[in-house]
């Protein structure tokens, strides 16, 4: 099970709990509210994961959604705390893209879909969340945003791109959480802060402007409540040309499937990057066996990638950064955090066939993937193949030229367009949160997050969430 709320601290009650506490007069919007900007600003000065915090606004909103649950008239997370990651645009807010290259950009003009959907059911935005420059970083490390940490270790990184997102997420900033996933970036700091990450099916949240494997996705305390954020980010907006047709999922409908009898493939090895730490080998192993004794039938899947997969998609990420970088001018590009410069450099004078042929790896990894998933109803293993790192490394190898290294867990399903989850599975010897992966077929984000919440319930109890301040 869960780990147990705190009665007595509102910022740490869940989503679900929060909209059945406001449904019976039993708590305040402006209270929780009130709450979450408390414990945000006692943590903020060492854990640094927001971004346009104006507690201000938060507060005007929380009152509004006060008002409209004494007229009865709330939406579906009225009053609901919510923060953004800092790329998803909300009308007014700048949005430097974690690059202090991007300090003077304007404010947004028009909300993002996902905060379109958001604002529209009420949820309060109370701040938005940092990221790395570009997006482009496992870790909370920025030439613009101060330095993000993990609130289980604050010598750790949180993880990225989604860093504050998952930072916050651990540190009860509130329940509710969006990132986006390109590679694993929901995913990666969901598991390394000990939360549920989400990575939707492509186009299943509505983007604008959508990109190759780019989702965005929900990180929360539980599988509950990042079901319950689907069902208001996955609603249709005509600005995504590559969105999913609109469909009515029951995605609260978390207890529609029976672990016995699952045909589960296990995959432990990835084929490329970083080798598996023997701690998260443990804890997965131990995941594993949970779900094999509740029934399911679980088989070894060999490794999905190949290093030539992973190095070609890295090239062919160096190649776009690298164009993105030089249109820059020089006063700029100097500001870009030197780590992404050296690895974007990599991209610099490559010919139009390696670009080619490392584009062309998405499809590998996409027929990869796909064919793992083909005599399975899931796959289940790693998030990542390694702990949280040092929060001043850019990466775990902390090497531009190894920059990708630990991404060959996640990134398949993002090129396959498939469903994947993080949800917390234990802990490191050190205390570390590891997580537990679970991919379903395309389209099968439901599934996801049944299977996932099968898991929550019959793994032991975590340790109580850390508290930073």
């Amino acid at each position: 099970m869960a780990p147990s709320p705190s009665a007595a601290n509102p910022a740490d009650l869940t989503a679900t709990e929060l909209l059945h506490l406001y449904a019976r007069r039993a708590l305040s919007p402006v209270a929780v509210t009130q709450a979450v900007i408390a414990r945000a600003e006692a943590a903020e000065p060492r854990l640094h994961a927001l971004y346009a915090f104006v507690p201000e606004t938060a507060l005007a909103a929380a009152r509004a959604s006060e008002a409209r649950w004494m007229r009865g008239e709330a939406l579906p997370l009225d009053g609901v705390p919510v923060t953004i990651k800092e790329n998803i645009a909300t009308k007014g807010v700048p949005m430097p893209l974690g690059t202090a290259a991007r300090d003077d950009a304007p404010p947004s003009p028009a909300d993002a879909p996902a905060t379109a959907r958001l604002r529209e059911d009420g949820a309060v935005i109370v701040a938005h969340t940092t990221m790395p420059d570009y997006g482009m970083l496992s870790s909370g490390l920025s030439s613009f945003h101060p330095l993000t940490r993990n609130p289980w270790d604050l010598a750790k990184g949180p993880g990225g791109s989604s860093a504050g997102s998952g930072a916050a997420a651990a540190a009860g900033y509130g329940p509710l959480h969006l990132g986006t996933d390109i590679g694993g970036s929901v995913r990666l700091p969901a598991a390394w802060c000990g939360v549920v990450g989400h990575k939707p099916s492509y186009g299943r949240v509505p983007l604008d402007p959508p990109y190759y494997g780019r989702c965005a996705g929900p990180l929360t305390r539980t599988v509950a409540d990042a079901a319950l954020m689907m069902r208001t980010v996955s609603r249709p907006d005509e600005r995504d040309p590559t969105a999913l047709p609109p469909a009515d999922l029951p995605w609260l409908d978390l207890d529609g499937l029976a672990v016995r009898g699952l045909r589960l493939g296990l995959v432990m090895e990835a084929g490329a990057g970083l080798p598996l730490d023997p701690g998260h080998r443990t804890v997965i192993e131990a995941a594993a066996r949970l779900l094999a004794e509740a029934g399911a039938v679980i088989e070894p899947v060999g490794p999905l990638l190949t290093p030539g997969m992973l190095d070609g998609l890295d090239l062919f990420w160096r190649q776009r950064a690298s164009l993105d970088i030089e249109a820059l001018d020089e006063a700029r590009r100097a500001r870009v955090l030197p780590f992404i410069r050296d690895w974007a450099a990599g991209g610099r004078d490559v010919s139009g066939a390696m670009v080619f042929h490392g584009m062309s790896q998405m499809a590998a990894m996409r027929d990869a993937a796909l064919t793992a998933i083909r005599p399975f109803d899931f796959l289940i293993g790693p998030v990542s193949p390694n702990p949280p790192f040092p929060a001043e490394h850019a990466s775990p190898t902390n090497d531009p030229a190894r920059a990708m290294a630990h991404i060959a867990y996640t990134v398949p399903f993002n090129m396959s367009e498939q469903p994947a989850i993080a949800v917390p599975a234990g802990f490191t010897p050190d205390g570390l949160p590891v997580g537990l992966q679970i991919a379903g077929r395309r389209f099968d984000d439901v599934g996801v997050l049944r299977l996932a919440r099968a898991f929550e319930r019959i793994r032991p109890a975590l340790r109580p969430w850390p508290v930073v301040g």
